[in-house]
Order: structure tokens, then sequence, then C-alpha cells
């Protein structure tokens, strides 16, 4: 089947790609001030807290993003909900995965034909949902391969710990 031409005047706005936060353009060097909302916040700097409202090992996957993102340069306190949200489709993953691992992806039934079916477990399709949703917000973040291979955070200066011995 061969795909069919829309003008962009009437395509949907669903059928365009997302956005990419001004933050990451500067990061990774793409940014254009035509392009760029000169009015937008500034984002704040630093690491989010994780909600109150996260399990224990949501939490733990929260502090290893906040981890990374500080590292890449790119945290900031205002990315909490985004942030918690992923944490919780990744925790999400990990729990549907060991379902399937001890159950497998089927199960059986009798119909009320008497004839057996064979189903796929429902945790397959909630880790389906829940890979889609956490790789869109990777994405997001920068934090895929594609996505980390077009930012380059620029890395804190090295202190020369035998700059007090040079003359000047």
């Amino acid at each position: 089947m061969s795909k069919i031409f829309i003008p962009s005047h009437r395509r949907k706005f669903s059928d365009m790609a997302k956005r990419k936060p001004d933050a990451l353009k500067v990061v990774s060097g793409t940014a254009r001030p035509d392009r760029m909302n000169a009015d937008a916040p500034p984002a704040n700097v630093g690491v989010a807290v994780a909600p109150k409202w996260l399990s224990e090992r949501a939490e733990e996957i929260f502090f290893k993003l906040s981890a990374t993102l500080l590292g890449m340069g790119i945290a900031s306190p205002d990315d909490q909900a985004a942030l918690a949200m992923l944490a919780s489709r990744l925790e999400e993953i990990e729990i549907c995965t060991g379902i399937i691992e001890d159950l497998g992806r089927t199960y059986s039934t009798t119909a009320t034909s008497g004839d057996k079916l064979v189903r796929a477990r429902p945790e397959v399709a909630m880790r389906n949902e829940a890979m889609r949703h956490a790789q869109s917000l990777l994405s997001d973040f920068g934090l895929n391969p594609s996505a980390r291979s077009k930012v380059s955070a620029g890395k804190p200066a090295e202190v020369n710990p035998f700059a007090a011995l040079d003359y000047k």
C-alpha cells in the first residue's frame, strides 16, 4: 500500500513531530534565534525532588534519571512531574516484564463451547504501552541513543590543582 500525500495545511497537529524544548536545542547546538521563543521562562537549575506518591523502586529510578540529567547539564527541578511519570512507567515495565517471565506471554482458558483458547496475557499489552510512553519521555529528556547523540552539553572547567604554584 502506498502512502497518500497530504498537504501540510491539511495535516492534523497530531501528525506533526513534537517540538524539541529550547534548552535541548541550545545544548545540542541546533538553536536558532528565529525558531526559539524569546519570552519562554527559563528553567530553574538543580535536581528535582521525587514526589511522595512514587513507590520505593520508582523513587530509585527517579534519582538515577535526575543524576543522569545533572551529569548532562540539563537537570531542572521544574521537570519533577515528567521525571516522576517516566520513573513510574519504567517501574511498570519492570513489573510487567517480571510477570511475563514468570507466567509466560500467553494463558489458556476454556470457551463456553468447551474449546481451549490461548490468549495473550494482559501484561504484554500493558508493557508495550508503557514502553511506548517511556520511549517518548526518554526522548523528551535526551535520554536515548539517538537523542543523546544530538546533545553536547558543556562540561565544567577542570580545576588545576597546581594553579596556586604558578608564577605571575
